[in-house]
């Protein structure tokens, strides 16, 4: 029982934190970055977006990874699989693989071409390119809160008996 509590609040403090890197970096570089750096001219604007999403993707990487061992660590470790979960943790597994893909996604495609753009010094097809970026990030953002507010509200079935999704 013991074990079973240590895994269960490690995994869900990594858990918590690789979102909170990855949904805060989002708000971030969407509600922060994005309008003081449309002050700057094309060139400065596009390298700078290149080496704060350069940054920001390793990291995005590394909490997708803690996210997948420590979810199903906790599905399997404290749950004992499936059987064990509610809709909202089936809702939030969903949303977020959907996020991944979009991200994977965001990666190998417009990122690769923006990343090429910026080297050339090509910055019309790095604008669009980041356009792309933007239009991604702004669906995940908006996926990555219903995930964080679908886990916040049915975090407890015990004290959340009666609120849609989060009855076993």
């Amino acid at each position: 029982m013991a074990a079973t509590n240590a895994l269960a609040t490690v995994a869900l403090i990594l858990h918590a934190l690789s979102a909170v890197v990855w949904v805060g970096g989002m708000f971030f570089a969407h509600q922060a970055l994005r309008p003081a750096a449309a002050a700057l001219e094309p060139g400065p604007r596009l390298i700078l977006w290149s080496r704060v999403l350069g940054r920001f993707f390793a990291w995005v990487i590394v909490a997708i990874a803690l996210l997948l061992v420590t979810g199903y660590a906790m599905v399997f470790g404290v749950y004992a699989g499936f059987g064990g979960i509610g809709l909202h943790i089936h809702l939030m597994q969903g949303i977020g693989i959907l996020m991944m893909l979009l991200f994977f996604h965001l990666y190998f495609a417009p990122w690769r071409r923006f990343h090429a753009a910026v080297e050339r010094q090509d910055w019309a097809e790095g604008g669009r390119q980041l356009a792309q970026i933007r239009t991604i990030v702004t669906i995940n953002l908006m996926l990555g809160i219903i995930v964080v507010a679908i886990g916040r509200c049915c975090r407890s079935r015990r004290r959340f008996r009666g609120v849609a999704g989060c009855e076993k």
